[in-house]
């Protein structure tokens, strides 16, 4: 079989590429088996389930004996799959699920289905939600052992909620699932359903977002000046000065890879209000490209810290003060004529000593 290196672009990505005892401590559990099992694709399920009642080992090559002349390259993606995930060389026990359902007496005061959904809704509304639940998932299963928290054991346990009924809760744990959590299994990015987006940017820089959450009125703050905010639209302005800001703190002009949690213009692309959504562009041209442009002036200039000196008494002073920077590798600029000099603030206690002897 061959051997494919792994590069986790989505959960079960994550789940192939654990190591190989702790991805077979993943089988012990037939739930776990089911969750991986939905996650297949679809000729990778048809030779798992062919093979379920087959007692001896089986080749590669009758395997290969089953691909039609069209689906070889469906065939390596499955077998890639399976060798991925140990699916071929792991035997499973059936088993039950380990949870039982809470007493009447608790389930009635818990939210309905109506409620819970609204609530998931609100925790979600920097980009797509799926997208943004993986890259949360990715990171904090990629730290779990840092905090004394084995990998498998916590892949184990997200797994488990796609078996779980929306909004029932357990006994044991005193959690609820929303809809996001149950479907982790299937698939984090072929789940997205678009929701209806409100957001409104026009050509002045203005941004009308219509909502009432106070977590998008943070998020906006992060990367404009929110000028109000009414029970159901918040007003705000993109300016090179909030920009700046958001970029000094790691805030991506648009979606060029998973690293960072926010893109402006990705942003308001994938929540532009339905009035706006169809147009070609959401978003207006003159917007986005300043929004490039000020991202590529702010990463083509170099911030220095840096004190400037003047009104030398004398040409002999400066050129010293000078000569006296440059030992130290401090200078920035100079202009000769006028007597000024820029220097690192690093070395702005040597140059004030320097001056007053």
């Amino acid at each position: 079989m061959p051997q494919v290196k792994i590069i986790a672009k989505n959960f079960m990505d994550m789940v192939a590429s654990l190591p190989a005892m702790k991805l077979d401590k993943l089988y012990d559990n037939a739930f776990i088996c089911e969750a991986i099992l939905r996650s297949l694709p679809p000729l990778a399920k048809k030779y798992v389930l062919q093979m379920l009642y087959v007692d001896e080992p089986v080749l590669a090559a009758s395997i290969h004996e089953w691909v039609l002349a069209d689906g070889e390259s469906k065939h390596t993606i499955a077998v890639d799959r399976l060798v991925q995930l140990r699916v071929f060389i792991e035997t499973v026990d059936s088993g039950v699920l380990p949870r039982e359902p809470m007493p009447s007496t608790i389930t009635v005061r818990l939210p309905s289905l109506e409620d819970l959904e609204a609530y998931a809704a609100e925790q979600w509304e920097l980009m797509d939600t799926n997208a943004q639940l993986w890259y949360i998932i990715r990171e904090y299963i990629s730290n779990s052992e840092e905090r004394g928290v084995d990998t498998a054991d916590l892949i184990s346990f997200l797994l488990e909620l796609s078996f779980h009924v929306t909004g029932e809760g357990r006994k044991e744990s005193w959690f609820i699932p929303t809809k996001l959590a149950t479907n982790l299994s299937i698939s984090l990015s072929a789940l997205s359903s678009r929701k209806q987006g409100f957001v409104v940017v026009e050509t002045n820089f203005r941004v009308y977002a219509y909502s009432s959450s106070k977590l998008l009125c943070e998020i906006l703050r992060l990367f404009s000046r929110v000028e109000y905010q009414l029970p159901n639209l918040i007003v705000a302005a993109i300016t090179k000065e909030s920009l700046y800001n958001a970029f000094e703190n790691g805030i991506m002009a648009e979606q060029a890879s998973i690293d960072s949690l926010l893109y402006i213009i990705t942003f308001l692309q994938q929540n532009a209000h339905p009035r706006v959504a169809e147009r070609i562009p959401s978003v207006p041209e003159n917007v986005t490209d300043q929004i490039r442009l000020w991202e590529s002036d702010m990463n083509r200039v170099e911030m220095t810290p840096a004190s400037l000196f003047d009104e030398f008494p004398s040409q002999d002073v400066f050129e010293a003060a000078c000569d006296f920077a440059r030992e130290y590798g401090g200078v920035l600029w100079e202009d000769s004529k006028k007597m000024r000099l820029a220097v690192k603030a690093e070395i702005l206690g040597q140059i004030r000593e320097f001056l007053r002897r």
